[in-house]
């Protein structure tokens, strides 16, 4: 798969899962359910850019519960999880998806740095949910294109029916990085400080960001759904005071509006 069209896939699939919804495969005798429509995100350019893109993309996806305790969800861009157990509350198992990279087309500061090739993640994950809380942890480390580490996600989120049609999500979290996701997308090396102008930076790992989500779902009719997802993210410490950061507050958001058809498996 190449870059371009692994981009848009995990966008497109982001855009519209991104509040939670699960994929549930169907029984045999039962028809296969699907979502098809627009999906519309803004996100920084680069991670620490203060220079934001429009992406509106075609999506196709498989129809499911909001259940939290499905065993596949779609949680974020580098997290398609499989649930291996699956019991009361708890849940453990693999992971995979897409990491980004970075052009040094992407921002002034970045010019001289060379590019970030962007990649497959694996890892795995737990979390267990009481009640209405779900608190989880993940590990997503990149496995294909430049090796640009692991970073390890902590987070908090509840889950909230408004009404037969509304339902709210919101979320709080932590993302911890290794020494070479630091050194790769906040780091400059002295060879890259000979072509870039930036003085040697060495980041080392530590927590990145802290995070706030938030999401709803709008039920407009039994065919059709809209959801709107915004995420707010600080970076502190070393990711904080890196040369090619030009803003520390970094805000994504979007939505999509799908229609739900069905077809014969």
């Amino acid at each position: 798969m190449t870059t371009t069209r692994a981009f848009w896939t995990v966008i497109s699939a982001v855009a519209l899962v991104s509040s939670g919804v699960t994929a549930q495969p169907a029984k045999a005798d039962q028809p296969l359910a699907f979502q098809a429509g627009i999906a519309v995100q803004v996100a920084p350019t680069y991670e620490g850019s203060g220079d934001y893109k429009i992406l509106a993309v075609p999506v196709v996806f498989p129809a499911g519960s909001d259940d939290p305790d499905d065993r596949v969800q779609f949680r974020g861009l580098d997290h398609l999880q499989f649930a291996l157990i699956n019991a009361n509350g708890f849940q453990f198992g693999p992971l995979v998806g897409y990491r980004f990279g970075r052009d040094q087309d992407d921002g002034r500061l970045l010019h001289g740095l060379g590019d970030i090739d962007g990649g497959v993640v694996g890892g795995a994950f737990v979390s267990y949910r009481l009640g209405a809380i779900r608190a989880s942890m993940s590990y997503h480390h990149q496995l294909s294109g430049d090796d640009t580490g692991g970073v390890v996600k902590f987070g908090l989120d509840t889950r909230h029916k408004l009404s037969p049609t509304l339902e709210l999500t919101a979320a709080v979290g932590a993302t911890w990085a290794d020494d070479d996701y630091m050194q790769s997308f906040f780091g400059v090396t002295a060879a890259q400080a000979v072509t870039s102008g930036h003085s040697l930076y060495l980041a080392e790992a530590g927590i990145k960001d802290v995070n706030l989500n938030i999401g709803s779902e709008l039920q407009l009719s039994p065919q059709w759904m809209l959801r709107v997802n915004g995420r707010y993210a600080r970076l502190v410490g070393d990711a904080s005071d890196s040369p090619v950061v030009e803003s520390r507050d970094q805000w994504s958001g979007g939505f999509s509006l799908t229609y739900q058809f069905s077809t014969r498996p």
